[in-house]
């Protein structure tokens, strides 16, 4: 037997939106159901950043992902998310591939915010606001357009010139650099930084909206008003790790918000033990914090692709 070893560009070139969506959607449904395994995240902390262990197993599917998350990087010319996929044969526990996991990352979190809007979001959703124009911007508009007809996509940023390059990258996309208000006020905004203040304001969210989380994904941080989320009909994609590094961790802690007002978990909107969007004025939010099945569920989809392409790199890590 040998190991696939993946660099970042053979990754990416592997992927695609349409099946990582398809990918972790089943994924959320297996482990609703119970079919799959997921320790929870574990941290540890640095000076300037802090990584992440993931484990998880699906059907036919184990590994684990090793990631940092470095908000310097940037200023360096490095990535601020990093990753690492050991992805590995559940009869066996041979290691059946080393993969970059970073592009794996961007696009399963994309994937999975497009899932909870395609559930939480109306139907008839035409405009994207988007705040924080980083990697994540990418991945999310790549996903949205996969679920949505995007009329107007919204981005706000505090640079201008990551917007600028944002609107270069997609040109057959109708993006438009906003204000934060402005941009706050579409049918669904997916805030993407890495703030540990509130800075989408509840009198800025018009009725209908549905609001992706997915910046706040440490303990300390925080993008929403709290009031949003008193408002709202809140989903987690796992409650414990919302709970402690999620968007609602917190108002949590302030006594600003409480455990009992989580509405669902995103895999019991899926599997429809818990009914999605049920008025067309209501506000829904999904605190999403990136859960491993995600993870594993695309470094199966990207193992199965490179198997069939053929022509990647590989070692026998066994061998001696």
């Amino acid at each position: 037997m040998s190991t696939l070893l993946l660099s970042r560009n053979d990754v990416r070139e592997l992927l695609k939106m349409s099946a990582v969506i398809e990918a972790v959607e089943q994924a959320f449904k297996e482990w609703t159901r119970g079919e799959a395994d997921m320790p929870a995240k574990a941290y540890l902390l640095s000076a300037r950043g802090d990584f992440r262990a993931m484990p998880a197993a699906l059907q036919g599917a184990a590994g684990m992902k090793w990631v940092s998350v470095y908000p310097q990087n940037p200023s360096l010319g490095l990535p601020t998310v990093m990753a690492t996929m050991i992805y590995n044969d559940p009869a066996t526990g041979y290691p059946l591939a080393v993969m970059d996991a970073t592009e794996i990352t961007a696009y399963r979190t994309g994937a999975t915010a497009a899932i909870a809007s395609k559930y939480l979001a109306r139907k008839d959703s035409h405009t994207l606001g988007i705040i924080g124009a980083g990697r994540q911007a990418y991945t999310q508009l790549l996903a949205h357009a996969e679920v949505f007809s995007l009329k107007l996509i919204r981005v706000f940023d505090l640079s201008g010139a990551a917007v600028e390059k944002l609107i270069k990258s997609f040109p057959e996309y109708p993006i438009q650099e906003s204000s934060l208000e402005d941009t706050a006020a579409s049918d669904i905004v997916c805030t993407l930084t890495p703030a540990r203040e509130p800075l989408l304001k509840m009198e800025w969210v018009i009725p209908g909206t549905h609001i992706n989380a997915v910046g706040a994904d440490a303990e300390g941080k925080e993008e929403l008003d709290p009031a949003i989320l008193k408002k709202a009909i809140v989903v987690v994609d796992d409650l414990t790790q919302a709970s402690a590094a999620g968007e609602i961790n917190v108002p949590l802690k302030k006594g600003l918000f409480s455990i009992d007002e989580v509405y669902a978990t995103l895999g019991e909107i899926i599997t429809g033990k818990k009914q999605g969007r049920k008025d067309k004025r209501v506000i829904t939010v999904f605190d999403s914090t990136g859960v491993a099945i995600e993870d594993i569920a695309v470094a199966k989809l990207v193992y199965e692709k490179a198997k069939q392409v053929g022509r990647y790199l590989s070692v026998n890590l066994m061998e001696g």
